[in-house]
This record gives C-alpha cells, structure tokens and sequence, in this order.
C-alpha cells in the first residue's frame, strides 16, 4: 500500500492507504479524527465537509491521493479549544439538535466567513445549501453564522 504525505491541522501525517481511499476514512479511521462524519458517502449532504486550502470540500468523495500537497483543516483543527467564534455562537444559540451534522455546517461557514467575513442572508444561503439538516436548524444556523461574523469584527 502506498504511503501518503498529508498536512492535516497544521499537522505532517503519513498515512499508508490505497489510493481511491476516501479522504474521510484516512480522517476517521487512521487519523482517529471522528469530527468529520459519514452521512450519504455522495458528496450531497455536507456532513463530510472539510476545508481544504479554505475551501470547504465533502471528503467522503475525495480520494486521498488528491489531499497531497494541501491544507486540510477538520472541525478538530479549526480551534483547539472550542474558541473560534463559529463555535461559539454555534452553542450561544443552542443550534443543535442531534448535532450530527454540525461539524460540517460549521466547516461550510467557516469557508463562508473567510471569503465573506459580513455575508448577507442570500450568501449564507448559498454557502449553506450543500448541507442538510434532517432537524431542521437552518434558522439557528444563519444567525450564529451572523452572531460569529459579527464577533470576528463584520457588521451582519
């Protein structure tokens, strides 16, 4: 089995897997990274969302040979103690229910607000239709993408 090469939260890791293994299982079951969560394995419900040089990805679709030579950043790297201010306004606003796929809302924002640090309704729309909800915390989530905008210094 090949040896790969990754930069995982700011992380070096080599990991030995075949090659259309999917980013995701190398997270979860050779990283021990389990923030990051199987939901369809199609790349169509965001739970598997990930960034990758800031750009949010669903990694249960990428191979790992295409997580070479790039940042990859999992919700465990996006604040080592629950600081960023995603997370915070995600629990100020109690936004989850099962919680499920909040790793990967948060991920798709955190892409959001890098690019947009003061989205408006229709941005955060946008940026979040990839992820689904089987809860339905859609309104939760835009007001603590609002809430995190307005604490990283954006005017929302």
């Amino acid at each position: 089995m090949p040896t790969y090469v990754l930069n995982i939260n700011d992380r070096t890791v080599s990991v030995d897997a075949a090659a259309d293994t999917p980013l995701l299982w190398v997270l979860r079951d050779e990283l021990e990274l389990k923030g990051t969560k199987y939901g369809c394995g199609k790349s169509q419900c965001g739970a598997c969302t990930i960034l990758m040089n800031g750009n949010a990805v669903r990694s249960c679709s990428l191979p790992v040979t295409a997580a070479t030579k790039v940042k990859i950043t999992t919700i465990e790297g996006l604040s080592p103690d629950g600081k960023h201010p995603l997370q915070q306004a995600w629990m100020e606003l109690d936004v989850p229910q099962c919680g499920y796929c909040q790793a990967g809302q948060i991920m798709s924002a955190a892409a959001l607000l890098a690019r947009k640090p003061n989205p408006s309704d229709a941005d955060i729309d946008a940026a979040m239709s990839g992820n689904i909800c089987r809860c339905g915390t859609y309104n939760r989530v835009r007001l603590a993408i609002k809430r995190a905008a307005e604490k990283k210094g954006g005017k929302s």
